[in-house]
């Protein structure tokens, strides 16, 4: 089987998640630098056997798109155009953050771990998405 790569999409940064390669664990893999991100995919891709990327799905709490939904569209297409190989879908990622912080706090990560520069929170926002998705393909 091959691996699934998620992506919680920022202007800045980026966290990246993926799958153990039988599709049974997410985890966070690392953050990338928003301009760096479609490089380190095609990099990770040529490297590793990833059958879908899921890319988060920004909507507002009534459902609509947010305003980053504008960034996300034409880097989603890009890479639908240079991973055509790969199945590229979107995941819904509402509340994935304040769900990585109240995650972190109970893992007892400390304040500056929490603090957002420091990607952290991207990662595990992205390992979120990664198994939320995988959830929802069950049963």
């Amino acid at each position: 089987m091959a691996r699934i790569l998620a992506v919680d999409y920022g202007k800045k940064r980026t966290g990246i998640a993926v799958t153990d390669p039988l599709q049974i664990i997410a985890g966070g893999l690392t953050t990338v630098d928003t301009p760096r991100l479609l490089p380190f995919i095609k990099e990770y891709v040529g490297r590793e056997e990833v059958q879908t990327i899921v890319v988060g799905l920004p909507r507002t709490v009534r459902g609509d798109y947010s305003e980053s939904f504008r960034y996300i569209a034409p880097f989603v297409e890009r890479l639908r155009a240079e991973l055509p190989g790969v199945e590229v879908v979107y995941h819904d990622e509402r509340f994935t953050t304040k769900m990585a912080m109240q995650s972190m706090i109970e893992a007892g990560a400390t304040r500056s771990q929490r603090n957002n520069k420091s990607g952290v929170v991207d990662m595990v926002s992205a390992a979120i998405i990664l198994q939320s998705y995988m959830d929802s393909r069950k049963g």
